[in-house]
């Protein structure tokens, strides 16, 4: 849409506040707000924003980097592509910004501009991508006692936790629908109080919006309920947790044809499906760092809890690092993808997405082999088993994924020095914060913040 198409459709649907929102590098949903009668004259300058926000962490405390300190100022610009009404916030709608530096360039620490830059990438080499990431959240109600409880303690895929959810997610589904983002699905899962709702794919960029705009929707919605909604990777530690799994498919330029599709293929994927999953598998030590980013999602990568623990790859293969995905029935040449398990929404999507396109087209480049097929949890191999089929365990810590990033010189690269850096000291950051304190310090700020 046009600016004069933004300000006219807001203006008639009554809004007086339009959300300015980027997500930054601790992985916050942020933001500043426009009203209507400016909003023409700030989708063209942008609003203004200090630098140091791209070095503070999720416990809003600000890092050390070399340039991110209180002199100097970016601009939030907004995409007038991303443009929604919000049904769950009276009068109000939102869009989601480029970080433009003052020289009306893509600021060198915005996480978006660095996607936009994968999604080029991939396009000189003939490619297109769609994605779309997999959530599960658990819904929790006030408790003077605890703080918070699940809303239910339902078998997974059970009726009474259906039952127990009935409003809440109607209110939910119907959110997205006047939002135009279409569900796929919804079930309650094996987590007290667990529930999934996936989402459409979508051209990459626009699936990274979306998963901004589920965040914010169910949380919102669940709020107008009297309820939390957490997208936390272990709100409970006693309970499963939360993955945000990324399914993402290759497309030919023009959008067409679905280039990880080979019918004559046992597992019906492409050549290029294998060399891309290789590079997945040979960045995943550090793309882990992007995709299960926070110091609680390494209490859900576990061997044997179905989040996958080792770099392995499989078809259907739900403890495998990426799982080929079957076509369904009589759609296959459109439907077959690919999964990566080890994600969760404590991610910053535009960094997720983008450092997975990073690696897989550096598979594709070098014509990586993903090794041999997994047709059994990775988990019940043994050592040896594993160390010859070149099968890994994952960092087991959030400062050892963090590790591996630094050393990754493919990703780092894809990155670019001003967003690696402040990223990597704001994570280093929480980490050191988090693992100076106790369990409950840590649930209690991922609950609040995912």
């Amino acid at each position: 849409m046009s600016i004069e198409q933004i300000v006219t459709k807001a203006s008639a649907a009554g809004v007086r506040l339009i959300r300015f929102l980027y997500c930054d590098n601790g992985c916050t949903i942020r933001g500043k707000l426009a009203h209507i009668d400016s909003l023409e004259a700030r989708m063209q300058t942008g609003i203004g924003l200090t630098v140091a926000m791209q070095a503070m962490n999720m416990l809003d405390q600000l890092q050390p980097v070399e340039g991110m300190g209180p002199v100097g100022e970016i601009r939030l610009v907004p995409d007038p592509n991303s443009f929604v009404i919000l049904p769950y916030a009276p009068h109000s709608a939102a869009m989601m910004c480029d970080m433009i530096a003052l020289d009306r360039q893509p600021w060198g620490a915005c996480p978006r501009s660095f996607l936009k830059r994968m999604i080029a990438r991939a396009a000189g080499q003939g490619m297109t991508i769609q994605a779309t990431q997999e959530n599960e959240f658990t819904l929790l109600r006030p408790d003077e006692a605890s703080g918070y409880i699940p809303i239910d303690t339902g078998l997974c895929f059970s009726s009474i936790s259906m039952t127990a959810a009935a409003a809440v997610m109607d209110d939910i589904v119907s959110a997205f629908e006047a939002q135009g983002i279409a569900i796929d699905a919804y079930y309650p899962e094996l987590g007290h109080g667990q529930h999934e709702l996936p989402i459409r794919h979508a051209p990459v960029l626009q699936a990274a919006d979306n998963q901004v705009w589920f965040r914010e929707t169910v949380r919102n919605v669940a709020h107008q309920h009297g309820l939390l909604a957490s997208l936390t990777p272990k709100p409970m530690p006693d309970q499963a947790g939360n993955s945000s799994h990324i399914h993402w498919s290759v497309w030919d330029s023009a959008g067409e044809t679905n280039l990880l599709y080979d019918p004559a293929d046992r597992y019906q994927l492409s050549r290029l499906g294998y060399h891309f999953i290789g590079g997945v598998l040979a960045h995943l030590p550090g793309l882990l760092a992007l995709t299960a980013p926070s110091y609680n999602s390494y209490r859900r990568l576990q061997p044997h809890f179905w989040s996958s623990a080792y770099t392995s790859w499989g078809p259907d293969n739900r403890e495998a690092s990426v799982r080929i995905a079957s076509g369904l029935w009589g759609r296959e040449p459109v439907s077959v993808n690919l999964e990566l398990k080890a994600s969760d929404s404590s991610n910053n999507p535009y960094l997720a997405l983008g450092g997975l396109i990073a690696a897989g087209l550096d598979g594709v480049a070098r014509e990586l082999d993903p090794g041999e097929v997994t047709l059994i949890d990775p988990g019940n191999l043994t050592e040896t088993e594993r160390t010859k089929r070149g099968i890994k365990r994952y960092p087991t810590s959030q400062i050892e994924a963090l590790e591996a990033l630094e050393q990754d010189e493919v990703l780092i690269d894809a990155l670019g020095t001003t967003l690696s850096q402040a990223y990597l000291a704001v994570k280093r950051s929480e980490y050191a914060a988090f693992a100076a304190e106790d369990v409950d310090f840590e649930i209690k700020h991922h609950l609040y913040k995912f």
